[in-house]
């Protein structure tokens, strides 16, 4: 009986065991890599940026502000009750209260005019929230600027590593040439060994720009708030289209739009109201007040017409001498006026610098890629035929690998002259305010590494 209870065990286990065993198995397998194209890399970073995060709330106190301005301008109501004991009252002709007292008031008051101070104050709470919503396009700036930056390094790194494994390749297919061409005694030792160890030059050059590949893809899943081994892949490949360079367009467009510009302009417009905020302490404050109320020492029977008793007014206080306390702050107010201003002129100078730096970088980028972009193929014909002139006993092994060597490096220069004028744009766009997402340029599209100039495509 034993023995068959352990039998009946054993299948149960061993059936348990197969059947969620392929389950254990594919919950191990790495999860397949998530491919992203620069524009879901940005959307991704907005969603999950926590500085962009916690700037949307502060457009939501700004706006609840906006409301806390308003209400200056409502009137005010209060409903009250009260009881008070008093031990003695002065006479009982003269009426100074009950000895139990009771109380029922309704309050109201109106500000008539605060001297400006109100509008001033709802003014700047407008203002404000402005601010707050310029400010959040300029974090999502900055952020767009960097989720590019990471993006456009990590194309750079995936056409340099396969530079790299091409220049390996034709290394090794070189050696192994050169090697069979040494055992029928065409070749000597020494350009067999020579083949060797440029190969050997070759091979850290694929596992540097690898690791280059890692860094980035945990540096961009960090501005993604994600984990910096989570898989990812860039769908789309290195390329470019040439725009055209008007820098005094560029200007304008960059003080029409850029969201720092337009904080510095909203401070101004801030600190002006600042100006007619503190003058009204120079004025007349009027307030109407009234009130509604039932007063007796019986509580049961206190809502009569009796007990009832209404009041109105108004109160103006006019300031004689406050101790220059509202000269004080008109003077101060005045000359943070002056420096928000010439903080706005020092930030238009800065914006022209930026513009001009970003139009130099672009020309200079165009002209590496102009310079090279035809050499690829007259190096890569160069190779071909220093090979050809090799194996026939025309040219020596040294021409070969110089060849080789020449041919990835103006490759690697075409690929990073690319990266220079993307990053190019990028600092432009970030210079004169323009999102990438609104105003996209570049053709992501086609099949290998495509290098868009006008209507001519360039594919390696």
């Amino acid at each position: 009986m034993a023995d068959k209870k352990r039998i009946i065990f054993s299948v149960v286990f061993l059936s348990a065991f197969f059947i969620f065993l392929p389950g254990f198995c594919q919950d191990s397998q790495p999860s397949p890599p998530t491919e992203l194209t620069l524009t879901d890399a940005i959307l991704i970073a907005f969603q999950n940026n926590k500085d962009i995060q916690m700037q949307e709330q502060e457009i939501t106190i700004a706006s609840a502000n906006i409301l806390g301005a308003k209400s200056a301008f409502l009137p005010q109501i209060n409903l009250q009750g009260s009881y008070t004991y008093n031990d003695k009252v002065l006479s009982p002709n003269i009426f100074s209260g009950y000895k139990n007292d009771n109380l029922a008031n309704i309050a109201f008051s109106e500000s008539v005019y605060s001297g400006g101070a109100n509008m001033a104050n709802f003014n700047q709470a407008k203002l404000s929230l402005d601010v707050q919503q310029e400010t959040l396009r300029a974090k999502k700036l900055d952020v767009e600027f960097d989720a590019r930056r990471l993006y456009y390094g990590l194309l750079l790194a995936y056409e340099t590593e396969r530079i790299a494994k091409d220049t390996l390749d034709k290394g090794i297919a070189h050696y192994e040439d050169v090697r069979r061409m040494y055992e029928q005694g065409t070749a000597s030792r020494f350009d067999m060994l020579q083949s060797g160890v440029q190969v050997s030059l070759l091979e850290p050059d694929v596992v540097k720009s690898g690791n280059e590949i890692d860094l980035l893809k945990a540096e961009l899943n960090k501005l993604l708030a994600r984990k910096v081994d989570y898989p990812i892949e860039a769908k789309e490949k290195l390329a470019y289209s040439f725009i055209k360079i008007e820098e005094n367009e560029f200007l304008k467009v960059a003080y029409l739009e850029r969201p720092e510009i337009k904080l510095k302009s909203l401070g101004v417009d801030i600190d002006k109201w600042g100006i007619a905020m503190a003058k009204s302490g120079y004025r007349p404050q009027v307030d109407f007040l009234a009130g509604y109320s039932y007063r007796s020492d019986n509580l049961g029977n206190m809502f009569n017409e009796k007990q009832r008793n209404w009041n109105a007014g108004i109160s103006i206080n006019f300031p004689i001498f406050e101790g220059f306390s509202t000269k004080a702050k008109v003077d101060a107010a005045r000359a943070r006026f002056a420096q928000a201003k010439i903080d706005k002129d020092n930030l238009i100078d800065q914006i022209a610098v930026e513009v001009r730096k970003a139009c130099l970088n672009l020309q200079e980028s165009e002209v590496i890629i102009k310079s090279q972009r035809d050499n690829v193929g007259q190096a890569r014909e160069a190779l071909r035929i220093s090979e050809v002139s090799y194996v026939n006993g025309v040219a020596i092994n040294l021409d070969v690998l110089d060849a080789q060597v020449s041919l990835a490096q103006i490759q690697k220069n075409l690929a990073a002259g690319i990266y220079d004028y993307l990053m190019a744009q990028a600092y432009l766009d970030r210079s004169i305010g323009k999102s990438f997402i609104e105003t996209p340029r570049a053709n992501w599209n086609g099949a290998g590494v495509v290098y868009v100039h006008k209507e001519t495509k360039y594919e390696k």
